[in-house]
């Protein structure tokens, strides 16, 4: 729970403050921000659960507190927390990422894996956004946004990518030396 808590606080900080909102007609609005790289980061630290929750967690709060994202809270819950699944799926079950020990071979694992969690956002993010859109908003500004928020996801994906697997590779043996290697190995 602590670590949840710890990563939920960071994930919305990420996505709240270190955000640049691009702003749709309509009074839509998408962003570029650092939420997503906190809960693929601690998916990888953790396991694909743990970090799920705590990415959802995060920005789901970080959404009820804008005005403009209120509405997309619940889309935001399912897709944060389907993208930490993800990485943590790839990272752990299918790569056992906390059994490597060269750096090289580290970051592209933690590259790999963030990149399957991140692209399924890509996805999944902008089409369930686009369908809750339609109910919310209408075909005419949904469709307007769908594009926007397409660009916007794959930039924040690109951008997380990068961030999560250099500051993994450097956090790794930190939680090693302090007890925390096994979180992830259940």
């Amino acid at each position: 729970m602590a670590f949840i808590s710890i990563f939920a606080a960071l994930s919305y900080v990420a996505f709240a403050f270190l955000q640049f909102k691009i702003w749709l007609p309509g009074g839509d609005a998408t962003s570029i921000h650092f939420g997503n790289a906190v809960c693929v980061l601690a998916s990888l630290l953790m396991d694909g659960v743990t970090g799920g929750l705590a990415g959802a967690v995060g920005m789901t709060v970080g959404d009820l507190f804008d005005p403009v994202y209120v509405i997309y809270a619940p889309k935001t819950f399912l897709c944060k927390l389907c993208m930490g699944l993800v990485t943590g799926f790839t990272a752990h079950k299918v790569l056992h990422i906390n059994e490597v020990k060269d750096k090289k071979k580290l970051l592209k694992y933690a590259a790999v894996s963030t990149a399957a969690g991140l692209g399924f956002n890509v996805i999944f993010d902008p089409l369930l956004g686009f369908f809750y859109k339609m109910v919310i908003l209408g075909t005419p500004m949904a469709q307007i946004s769908l594009v926007w928020n397409v660009g916007a996801t794959s930039i924040n994906a690109v951008i997380s990518v990068i961030a999560a697997s250099l500051i993994y590779v450097k956090l790794k043996p930190y939680f090693e030396h302090h007890g925390f290697g096994n979180i992830a190995v259940k």
